[in-house]
């Protein structure tokens, strides 16, 4: 039997967490994921700002849960985009939440890859309650309504872009008032 370096046994043990991550076997998940037009289930997670972060607090707000991890290349890929969007859009009422699937171990690489990114994150191992489960992919975006109901779900394949977001999370955004006639 061949001997593997200890970098390949560290790749391996990251693969074999993943999978038992995604599988619903890590963190003694026993969360079914929510279905499109139901309830959102609680989130509640320290973000790495050290903020907390309450979903049920941010009601009348449209909030993005995108499920990414440091070593997913679509997840780092569509990051921009969220970026540009949460920029655009949270003056508006948007919330955006990166909740990575990494290892606390991974902590370091998580805030680096956040660094330049510009929207708040977290870890999921770090979450006191997370009613959403593992993710059963990566990426994972979820897209929750003012009033706590799931409205929509982009997983791999459906990746997020410029247009997916806009037709799932703007029709969400309450109408600004005419500014009144002088």
């Amino acid at each position: 039997m061949p001997k593997l370096s200890s970098s390949c046994w560290v790749r391996t043990l990251r693969a074999v967490t993943a999978a038992a991550f995604l599988l619903g076997v890590a963190h003694g998940s026993n969360a079914q994921p929510p279905a499109v037009g139901q309830p959102s289930p609680a989130l509640v997670v320290t973000q790495l700002d050290g903020r907390a972060f309450d979903l049920q607090a941010l009601r009348g707000k449209v909030v993005i849960v995108n499920f990414w991890a440091t070593w997913c290349s679509p997840c780092r890929a569509e990051m921009p985009r969220l970026a540009a969007f949460y920029r655009r859009y949270h003056g508006a009422g948007v919330e955006l939440l990166g909740l990575s699937v990494d290892e606390t171990s991974d902590l370091a690489t998580v805030r680096q890859v956040m660094q330049g990114v510009g929207y708040p994150a977290a870890l999921a191992a770090n979450a006191r309650v997370n009613g959403f489960g593992p993710p059963v992919a990566v990426p994972m975006t979820w897209i929750i309504d003012g009033t706590g109901i799931v409205r929509a779900r982009l997983v791999s394949g459906t990746a997020v872009t410029d247009e997916s977001l806009a037709q799932a999370v703007l029709p969400l955004l309450k109408p600004r008032a005419a500014p009144a006639s002088p």
